[in-house]
Protein backbone atom coordinates (compact mmCIF):
# COMPACT_ATOMS: atom_id res chain seq x y z
CA UNK A 1 0.00 0.00 0.00
CA UNK A 2 2.43 2.19 0.70
CA UNK A 3 4.20 1.87 -2.88
CA UNK A 4 1.08 2.55 -4.09
CA UNK A 5 0.82 6.04 -2.52
CA UNK A 6 4.25 6.52 -3.14
CA UNK A 7 3.83 6.46 -7.01
CA UNK A 8 -0.04 8.46 -6.76
CA UNK A 9 2.48 11.19 -4.43
CA UNK A 10 4.86 10.97 -7.68
CA UNK A 11 2.43 11.24 -10.32
CA UNK A 12 0.65 13.98 -8.86
CA UNK A 13 3.57 16.05 -7.32
CA UNK A 14 3.84 19.79 -7.60
CA UNK A 15 6.71 19.45 -10.36
CA UNK A 16 4.84 17.39 -12.34
CA UNK A 17 1.39 19.08 -12.18
CA UNK A 18 3.62 22.43 -13.63
CA UNK A 19 5.49 19.88 -15.99
CA UNK A 20 1.98 19.33 -17.55
CA UNK A 21 0.79 23.01 -17.31
CA UNK A 22 3.93 24.42 -19.65
CA UNK A 23 2.14 22.09 -22.16
CA UNK A 24 -0.89 24.27 -22.81
CA UNK A 25 0.80 26.98 -23.85
CA UNK A 26 2.83 25.02 -26.04
CA UNK A 27 -0.16 23.30 -27.65
CA UNK A 28 -1.50 26.90 -27.81
CA UNK A 29 1.60 28.09 -29.99
CA UNK A 30 1.75 24.89 -32.02
CA UNK A 31 -1.65 25.49 -32.91
CA UNK A 32 -1.14 29.08 -33.88
CA UNK A 33 1.80 28.59 -35.93
CA UNK A 34 -0.39 25.78 -37.98
CA UNK A 35 -3.17 28.06 -39.08
CA UNK A 36 -1.35 29.82 -41.77
CA UNK A 37 -0.93 26.12 -43.23
CA UNK A 38 -4.41 25.25 -42.52
CA UNK A 39 -5.79 28.44 -44.81
CA UNK A 40 -3.56 27.34 -47.41
CA UNK A 41 -4.34 24.11 -47.82
CA UNK A 42 -8.28 24.35 -47.19
CA UNK A 43 -8.00 27.38 -49.85
CA UNK A 44 -5.80 25.12 -52.14
CA UNK A 45 -8.47 22.52 -51.96
CA UNK A 46 -11.35 24.73 -53.09
CA UNK A 47 -12.89 25.80 -55.94
CA UNK A 48 -12.44 29.07 -57.32
CA UNK A 49 -16.12 30.04 -56.51
CA UNK A 50 -15.89 28.68 -53.07
CA UNK A 51 -12.64 31.45 -52.26
CA UNK A 52 -14.14 34.18 -50.56
CA UNK A 53 -12.76 36.35 -47.38
CA UNK A 54 -15.82 35.20 -45.97
CA UNK A 55 -15.24 31.43 -46.19
CA UNK A 56 -11.42 31.52 -45.66
CA UNK A 57 -11.65 29.29 -42.80
CA UNK A 58 -14.52 27.09 -44.29
CA UNK A 59 -13.50 23.73 -45.12
CA UNK A 60 -13.51 23.32 -49.04
CA UNK A 61 -16.72 21.36 -50.23
CA UNK A 62 -14.82 18.65 -52.29
CA UNK A 63 -10.43 18.05 -52.73
CA UNK A 64 -10.27 19.93 -56.09
CA UNK A 65 -7.03 18.39 -56.91
CA UNK A 66 -6.64 20.44 -59.99
CA UNK A 67 -5.65 23.50 -58.32
CA UNK A 68 -2.69 20.91 -57.58
CA UNK A 69 -2.22 20.20 -60.46
CA UNK A 70 -2.26 23.61 -62.87
CA UNK A 71 0.11 25.18 -59.94
CA UNK A 72 2.92 22.07 -60.49
CA UNK A 73 2.57 22.49 -64.13
CA UNK A 74 3.24 26.46 -63.79
CA UNK A 75 6.11 25.62 -61.46
CA UNK A 76 7.55 22.96 -62.47
CA UNK A 77 10.47 24.28 -65.12
CA UNK A 78 11.37 26.59 -61.94
CA UNK A 79 11.63 23.61 -59.48
CA UNK A 80 14.54 22.25 -61.26
CA UNK A 81 16.18 25.33 -60.94
CA UNK A 82 15.99 25.91 -57.59
CA UNK A 83 17.51 22.16 -56.85
CA UNK A 84 20.39 23.63 -59.36
CA UNK A 85 20.78 26.68 -57.51
CA UNK A 86 20.24 25.10 -53.88
CA UNK A 87 22.54 22.03 -53.99
CA UNK A 88 25.66 23.82 -54.59
CA UNK A 89 25.14 26.38 -52.30
CA UNK A 90 24.45 24.36 -49.53
CA UNK A 91 27.50 22.46 -49.91
CA UNK A 92 29.95 24.59 -51.11
CA UNK A 93 29.39 26.96 -48.37
CA UNK A 94 29.46 23.90 -46.01
CA UNK A 95 32.78 22.82 -46.90
CA UNK A 96 34.49 26.40 -47.29
CA UNK A 97 33.05 26.82 -42.78
CA UNK A 98 34.46 23.38 -42.30
CA UNK A 99 37.70 24.39 -43.47
CA UNK A 100 37.30 28.03 -42.20
CA UNK A 101 36.21 26.93 -38.74
CA UNK A 102 39.10 24.35 -38.54
CA UNK A 103 41.59 27.15 -39.08
CA UNK A 104 40.53 29.23 -36.22
CA UNK A 105 40.02 26.88 -34.04
CA UNK A 106 43.02 24.52 -34.44
CA UNK A 107 45.72 26.79 -36.10
CA UNK A 108 46.40 30.21 -33.79
CA UNK A 109 47.55 32.53 -36.08
CA UNK A 110 48.12 35.87 -35.77
CA UNK A 111 45.60 37.59 -36.80
CA UNK A 112 42.85 35.16 -36.11
CA UNK A 113 41.10 36.95 -33.17
CA UNK A 114 40.27 40.21 -35.70
CA UNK A 115 39.94 37.66 -39.11
CA UNK A 116 37.01 35.67 -36.66
CA UNK A 117 34.99 38.63 -35.77
CA UNK A 118 35.43 40.41 -39.24
CA UNK A 119 33.95 37.17 -40.80
CA UNK A 120 30.86 36.77 -37.78
CA UNK A 121 30.34 40.59 -38.81
CA UNK A 122 28.50 39.21 -42.71
CA UNK A 123 25.95 38.00 -40.79
CA UNK A 124 24.66 41.31 -39.53
CA UNK A 125 24.65 42.88 -43.38
CA UNK A 126 21.18 43.25 -44.74
CA UNK A 127 20.53 41.92 -47.93
CA UNK A 128 19.23 45.54 -49.04
CA UNK A 129 22.38 47.24 -48.03
CA UNK A 130 24.49 45.57 -50.52
CA UNK A 131 21.67 44.47 -53.29
CA UNK A 132 22.83 47.20 -56.02
CA UNK A 133 26.41 46.77 -55.66
CA UNK A 134 26.42 43.19 -55.49
CA UNK A 135 24.00 43.49 -59.27
CA UNK A 136 26.47 45.77 -60.33
CA UNK A 137 29.78 42.69 -59.09
CA UNK A 138 27.59 40.14 -60.88
CA UNK A 139 27.36 41.93 -64.14
CA UNK A 140 30.99 42.98 -63.99
CA UNK A 141 32.26 39.49 -63.93
CA UNK A 142 29.50 38.42 -66.18
CA UNK A 143 27.19 36.29 -63.92
CA UNK A 144 24.04 38.47 -63.82
CA UNK A 145 21.28 36.65 -64.97
CA UNK A 146 22.15 33.47 -64.08
CA UNK A 147 21.77 30.50 -61.41
CA UNK A 148 25.69 30.65 -60.83
CA UNK A 149 25.71 34.12 -59.63
CA UNK A 150 22.77 32.99 -57.38
CA UNK A 151 24.59 30.16 -56.58
CA UNK A 152 27.90 32.33 -55.85
CA UNK A 153 25.77 35.20 -53.59
CA UNK A 154 24.56 32.23 -51.51
CA UNK A 155 27.74 30.45 -50.64
CA UNK A 156 29.54 33.97 -49.42
CA UNK A 157 26.27 34.94 -47.39
CA UNK A 158 26.71 31.00 -45.77
CA UNK A 159 29.88 31.19 -44.90
CA UNK A 160 29.64 33.42 -41.47
CA UNK A 161 27.14 30.88 -40.50
CA UNK A 162 29.06 27.88 -41.44
CA UNK A 163 31.84 29.04 -39.92
CA UNK A 164 30.55 29.88 -36.72
CA UNK A 165 28.66 26.40 -36.77
CA UNK A 166 32.38 24.77 -37.44
CA UNK A 167 34.40 27.30 -35.16
CA UNK A 168 32.14 26.40 -32.49
CA UNK A 169 31.87 22.57 -33.06
CA UNK A 170 35.66 21.86 -33.47
CA UNK A 171 36.72 23.96 -30.67
CA UNK A 172 35.11 21.35 -28.18
CA UNK A 173 36.88 18.56 -29.32
CA UNK A 174 40.16 18.01 -27.38
CA UNK A 175 43.70 19.55 -28.27
CA UNK A 176 45.09 16.11 -27.39
CA UNK A 177 43.53 14.54 -30.35
CA UNK A 178 45.13 16.87 -32.89
CA UNK A 179 48.34 16.91 -30.68
CA UNK A 180 48.79 13.06 -31.36
CA UNK A 181 47.98 13.19 -34.63
CA UNK A 182 50.80 15.90 -35.05
CA UNK A 183 53.12 13.51 -33.70
CA UNK A 184 52.47 10.40 -35.68
CA UNK A 185 52.85 13.01 -38.84
CA UNK A 186 50.16 14.36 -39.80
CA UNK A 187 50.10 18.04 -41.54
CA UNK A 188 47.20 20.11 -41.18
CA UNK A 189 45.25 18.87 -43.81
CA UNK A 190 45.97 15.62 -42.61
CA UNK A 191 44.41 16.44 -39.27
CA UNK A 192 41.40 17.68 -40.73
CA UNK A 193 41.32 15.03 -43.63
CA UNK A 194 41.91 12.18 -40.99
CA UNK A 195 40.55 13.38 -37.84
CA UNK A 196 38.02 15.82 -37.70
CA UNK A 197 36.51 15.39 -41.07
CA UNK A 198 35.20 12.16 -39.87
CA UNK A 199 33.25 13.30 -36.52
CA UNK A 200 32.05 16.37 -38.48
CA UNK A 201 28.63 15.08 -39.45
CA UNK A 202 26.49 16.47 -36.80
CA UNK A 203 27.70 19.88 -37.70
CA UNK A 204 27.23 19.05 -41.32
CA UNK A 205 24.00 18.33 -40.87
CA UNK A 206 23.15 21.40 -39.13
CA UNK A 207 24.45 23.65 -41.94
CA UNK A 208 23.35 21.77 -44.50
CA UNK A 209 20.08 21.75 -43.30
CA UNK A 210 20.24 25.65 -42.60
CA UNK A 211 21.75 26.80 -45.75
CA UNK A 212 19.41 24.09 -47.91
CA UNK A 213 16.16 26.27 -46.22
CA UNK A 214 17.76 29.38 -46.04
CA UNK A 215 18.89 29.58 -49.96
CA UNK A 216 15.39 27.34 -51.09
CA UNK A 217 13.17 30.28 -49.37
CA UNK A 218 15.12 33.63 -50.62
CA UNK A 219 13.38 35.66 -52.81
CA UNK A 220 15.73 39.52 -53.02
CA UNK A 221 18.86 37.75 -54.38
CA UNK A 222 16.55 35.54 -57.15
CA UNK A 223 14.45 38.49 -58.43
CA UNK A 224 17.80 40.66 -58.43
CA UNK A 225 20.03 37.93 -59.64
CA UNK A 226 18.66 35.74 -62.04
CA UNK A 227 16.45 36.15 -65.48
CA UNK A 228 13.31 35.09 -66.22
CA UNK A 229 14.60 32.01 -67.71
CA UNK A 230 16.40 30.94 -64.57
CA UNK A 231 13.86 31.99 -61.79
CA UNK A 232 13.83 29.48 -58.62
CA UNK A 233 11.10 28.98 -57.91
CA UNK A 234 9.84 31.38 -54.89
CA UNK A 235 10.30 34.31 -57.85
CA UNK A 236 7.73 31.97 -60.31
CA UNK A 237 5.15 31.32 -57.47
CA UNK A 238 5.21 35.49 -56.94
CA UNK A 239 4.66 35.87 -61.22
CA UNK A 240 1.76 33.30 -60.72
CA UNK A 241 -0.89 35.55 -59.75
CA UNK A 242 -2.29 37.02 -62.49
CA UNK A 243 -2.31 41.20 -63.06
CA UNK A 244 -6.82 41.19 -62.67
CA UNK A 245 -7.55 38.25 -61.11
CA UNK A 246 -5.76 36.33 -58.87
CA UNK A 247 -7.13 32.92 -58.38
CA UNK A 248 -6.35 32.38 -54.79
CA UNK A 249 -7.09 28.54 -54.62
CA UNK A 250 -4.39 28.27 -57.66
CA UNK A 251 -2.19 30.18 -55.61
CA UNK A 252 -2.36 28.97 -52.31
CA UNK A 253 -1.68 25.30 -53.99
CA UNK A 254 1.66 26.56 -55.56
CA UNK A 255 2.49 27.91 -52.34
CA UNK A 256 2.14 24.76 -50.92
CA UNK A 257 4.39 22.63 -53.53
CA UNK A 258 7.00 25.88 -53.18
CA UNK A 259 7.54 25.49 -49.47
CA UNK A 260 7.05 21.33 -49.76
CA UNK A 261 10.30 20.63 -50.02
CA UNK A 262 11.74 22.43 -47.01
CA UNK A 263 8.85 21.00 -45.17
CA UNK A 264 10.35 17.56 -45.94
CA UNK A 265 13.88 18.63 -45.19
CA UNK A 266 12.60 18.87 -41.30
CA UNK A 267 10.00 16.53 -41.29
CA UNK A 268 12.72 12.94 -42.39
CA UNK A 269 15.96 15.56 -41.41
CA UNK A 270 14.59 17.33 -37.95
CA UNK A 271 15.70 14.82 -35.50
CA UNK A 272 19.23 14.99 -36.98
CA UNK A 273 19.25 18.14 -36.87
CA UNK A 274 18.36 18.99 -33.36
CA UNK A 275 21.04 15.78 -32.65
CA UNK A 276 23.74 18.55 -34.13
CA UNK A 277 22.73 21.19 -32.42
CA UNK A 278 22.95 19.35 -28.88
CA UNK A 279 26.07 17.45 -29.72
CA UNK A 280 27.43 21.16 -29.47
CA UNK A 281 27.13 22.67 -33.01
CA UNK A 282 25.80 26.03 -31.97
CA UNK A 283 28.07 26.16 -28.61
CA UNK A 284 31.07 28.28 -27.68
Amino acid sequence: MSSVSRSLRRRFSPRLRWKHLLLIPLLLLSVFYLIPMYVMLATGFKSFAEVSLQTMWDLPSGLHMDNFASAYAKLSPYLWNSLTMVIPAAVISSIVGSVNGFVLAKWKFRGADLIFPLILFGMFIPYQSILIPLVEFMKTIGLQGSLAGLVLAHVIYGIPITTLTFRNYYAGIPKELVEAARMDGAGLLGVYRHILLPISVPAFVVVLIWQFTSAWNDFLFAVALTGSRNWPITVALNNMAGSQIIAWNEQMAGSFLAALPTLLVYIFLGRYFLRGLLAGALKG
